[in-house]
């Protein structure tokens, strides 16, 4: 059972995966040669009175309602008090609690940590406050066990939810989660309640990506992690606000806000390597048997569609307004060098999912190859309408351009799709994953022998698993991943975290 645990700095680390590579969730076993299924991280600072309470309370419900192997770890977040000595005495008592002491502050840094060394398939963490009622823990998890879903958290703003707080409180958070609805168009409806879960398999592969290391931290997490797809199941929660919490509201929403300008950003500029976090499509095997199936072809038909349609009307209007002062055929080929070159950018982006500037020119060039079939087309076809009718109207000519366009439109999306943005994903390629010089790196010493590696269900996949970094990865130049593999770049933290009070 030995001493607490003690986190230090280390070196780097590397992680070998293919772009998209995180296999197929499978229901976990009930028990996998004595490792927990489930490790619950509680971090802490100066958390003397309430530690014990929480921890034996915590420990009392899973022992009584959780039918599977669990682990209760203690994140002492640097404390000044008693809380080590605390922590050390619960461990010393039960044999599902284990005690790591970091020597810098942060909850972000100390759930990185924790998750990063853990073994447990299952990873969770909860306020030492315990706000939110502990019987929606096994909701909770159940998902990430039963292999539905990749993370989970607790919601205090669903309909089903009952919350006891105060009207401040209230009204920061839901302003907040407003905030990330209209800026980083997230979906889930609560960022910021201390009760979530993610499996260990998206962990090792989500968490290098995670820059912040205090409490903007599982709001950066559950936004990638939207963004690449990734399921995240919502618990409604019974959730008592505490009254003698020591988060300092203004520095925290300050920080918060600057959080999600750095992550609006990175997502803006496609520096960040969500291909690599993806799922396949359907989890049967059958699904993954099938051959000769292009990839993603219904959502890009989809996404072409939406685009072309809102490039023809783009294209009309401009036509419109050209053939005020010109011919036709000047229209026609300005209105169509205009809206060539917004639709193939938008197609890039939008529909093959290109992010990013390398390679943009070669695009727009290759874009415009396809647009002088285009223009060929539509011109023929006022060309031929021109030869048949000294004066046509204009009502005449625009349905005569629609059905070119058409024509059109079904040639450009297969050039698009085999020659200007084809699927390169099964050419090796090389990603070097930099950062800013200010983010953590640990490693573990001294860890409990039970935090060896969890044996894996499917082989093929493995992870070399240390402690993550943040990372924004750089383009490749053609604006696609060079490499199967992702060596993300050592980085130091800052030394304190002033918005960090627990």
């Amino acid at each position: 059972m030995g001493g607490t645990g003690r986190l230090t700095k280390v070196g780097s680390m590397r992680t070998d995966l293919s772009p998209g590579t995180l296999p197929a969730r499978e229901h976990l076993p009930a028990a996998a040669a004595g490792t927990p299924v489930l490790d619950v991280v509680i971090p802490v600072y100066n958390e003397e009175k309430d530690l014990q309470p929480c921890v034996l309370r915590l420990h009392e419900h899973l022992k009584r309602t959780f039918p599977y192997a669990f682990r209760i770890t203690i994140a002492d977040n640097a404390s000044t008090d008693t809380t080590p000595l605390v922590a050390s005495r619960l461990e010393a008592e039960l044999d599902e609690v284990k005690s790591f002491r970091l020597e810098q502050k942060g909850r972000g840094r100390a759930l990185r940590t924790v998750w990063s060394a853990s073994d447990s398939p299952v990873l969770a963490y909860m306020d030492v406050d315990l706000s939110t009622d502990l019987n929606a823990l096994l909701p909770l998890v159940a998902p990430l066990i039963s292999g539905h879903s990749d993370l989970a958290i607790g919601s205090r703003l669903a309909r089903s939810s009952r919350v006891v707080r105060g009207p401040k409180r209230e009204f920061i958070s839901r302003a907040y989660n407003l905030i990330l609805r209209g800026s980083l168009q997230a979906r889930f409806s609560d960022a910021q309640c201390g009760f979530k879960a993610i499996r260990r398999d998206v962990a090792q592969v989500l968490l290098p990506l995670v820059e912040d290391t205090g409490w903007f931290f599982d709001t950066e997490m559950l936004v990638l992690a939207e963004r690449a797809g990734l399921r995240i199941h919502e618990v409604p929660v019974d959730w008592v606000d505490d009254p003698d919490s020591t988060v300092h509201i203004v520095k925290t929403a300050t920080d918060d806000l600057k959080g999600v300008w750095r992550v609006g950003k990175a997502l803006a500029t496609g520096s960040l390597p969500l291909d690599r976090i993806t799922r396949p499509f359907g989890d049967d095997p059958r699904d993954r048997e099938i051959k000769d199936v292009p990839k993603g072809l219904a959502r890009q038909l989809v996404g072409f569609c939406v685009v072309g349609g809102l490039s023809t009307l783009f294209y009309l209007l401009l036509y419109s307004g050209f053939r005020v002062f010109s011919g036709s055929q000047t229209a026609n080929a300005l209105a169509l060098l205009v809206s060539a070159i917004a639709n193939t950018a938008a197609n890039r982006r939008l529909t093959f999912g290109v992010r990013g500037r390398g390679g943009a020119v070669r695009h727009q060039a290759q874009g415009l190859v396809v647009f002088g079939i285009g223009l060929a087309l539509t011109s023929g076809s006022l060309a031929a309408l021109n030869a048949a009718t000294s004066d046509p109207a204009h009502s005449t000519e625009l349905a005569v351009l629609i059905a070119a366009n058409l024509a059109a439109t079904v040639l450009r999306f297969l050039l698009f799709r085999a020659w200007v943005f084809p699927d390169r994903q099964d050419t090796p390629s090389t990603v070097v994953a930099s950062h800013s010089p200010s983010s953590p790196t640990y490693s573990t010493q001294q860890l409990p022998q039970n935090y060896g590696p969890l044996p894996q269900r499917t082989p093929q996949y493995t992870y070399e698993t240390a402690q993550f970094r943040a990372g924004e990865a750089a383009d490749a130049a053609n604006g696609t991943w060079r490499d199967a593999t992702m060596q993300l770049q050592p980085v130091r933290p800052h030394d304190t975290d002033s918005r960090d009070s627990r």
